[in-house]
């Protein structure tokens, strides 16, 4: 499977890899382990939208550009092979006509049908992360993993398993994450940098207690939802995401199984961050009823032409069948 990797960067010297539009740790960790892994190459670092502000404790973020490459040999998409999240590139009629003319691959790890509409090969393994695929390929193919490169993988590993305790992780992982560490990671660092990021101003830990206040619960508990409007959004998203803010501190209410931040947008988009208990692993199956997908215990949504109040009525309706099933 990993040939398709070797057969793809036959011939190009220029790549470009394309993040979606909802990056996060592990997608950037992959696209910049990407560019020190492929250093005889000339790699572009494209994303549609800004790199949030919290991820910005990943030393090379800034590599990651707004402006897509068209003179690029060829295109790798990591961390999705759905199309809904693609839809800002997709909506570009310059960039969809070049992604339908040049050879992409995609680099996966979720679950979700890939259902990319243009031609493409795709590697996707079912673990962690996406960034663990890449560590994978680089191993199978014999490149050189820089401490830069291990720091990258590293990190992608623990964004997307916060930490090395989500249920996904396995043996392999622990037994990546010791090579890493072998190749120049150091966890330590690599937590204090986060850590230093993470840090909130007076003004946002107000604005956390706000959100806080603002948590609705459903279903006897179990279903914890938020309303995250357009004004929050433009005021507070460029300093810290609210989603990043807020989720975890609702799925730690005792009780709750399913916690759900949803935030509207005035052209009528709705996009929907999951995060569920371990003992409820249905945060892809919820986010897949809108349209969406994920992992597990933690998947996302994005769905037009609705309204928050639409959407909890909705999760009030399937979250109860899918808990049933887990049960």
């Amino acid at each position: 499977m990993y040939n398709k990797f070797s057969d793809f960067l036959v011939g190009k010297q220029k790549i470009c890899v394309i993040q979606a539009e909802n990056p996060d740790g592990d997608s950037l960790a992959s696209a910049i382990a990407l560019d020190y892994l492929l250093s005889e190459k000339e790699i572009s670092l494209y994303c549609p939208v800004d790199i949030p502000k919290y991820l910005h404790y990943f030393a090379d973020w800034s590599r990651v550009s707004n402006e897509f490459d068209f003179k690029a040999d060829g295109y790798i998409i990591v961390d999705t092979a759905a199309e809904v999240l693609l839809s800002k590139l997709l909506d570009d009629t310059a960039i969809r006509n070049r992604l339908y003319s040049a050879p992409v691959l995609v680099i996966d790890h979720h679950e979700t049908e890939d259902d990319l509409s243009f031609p493409h090969e795709s590697i996707i393994e079912v673990v962690p992360a996406c960034a663990e695929v890449i560590y994978r390929i680089a191993k199978a193919e014999k490149l050189a993993i820089s401490k830069e490169a291990a720091e990258a993988i590293f990190q992608g590993i623990l964004s997307d398993t916060l930490g090395l305790t989500s249920s996904s992780v396995t043996a392999e992982t622990f037994e990546i994450a010791a090579e890493l560490t072998r190749l120049g990671a150091n966890i330590s660092e690599l937590e204090d940098r986060r850590r230093e990021f993470m840090k909130k101003s007076p003004r946002i830990l107000d604005y956390k207690a706000d959100l806080i206040k603002r948590i609705e619960y459903s279903l006897d508990g179990e279903l914890a939802t938020v309303h995250i409007p357009w004004d929050d959004i433009r005021e507070y998203s460029d300093e810290y995401n609210p989603n990043v803010l807020i989720l975890e501190e609702m799925r730690l209410v005792e009780g709750v199984r399913v916690a759900v931040a949803v935030k509207t947008y005035p052209d009528g988009k709705v996009t929907g961050k999951i995060r569920t208990a371990s003992d409820a692993p249905i945060a892809e199956k919820i986010a897949g009823y809108f349209g969406g997908g994920g992992h597990p215990m933690a998947a996302g949504f994005r769905t037009y032409d609705t309204s928050y109040e639409e959407v909890v009525r909705e999760l009030v309706k399937i979250v109860p069948e899918l808990l049933g099933n887990v049960e």
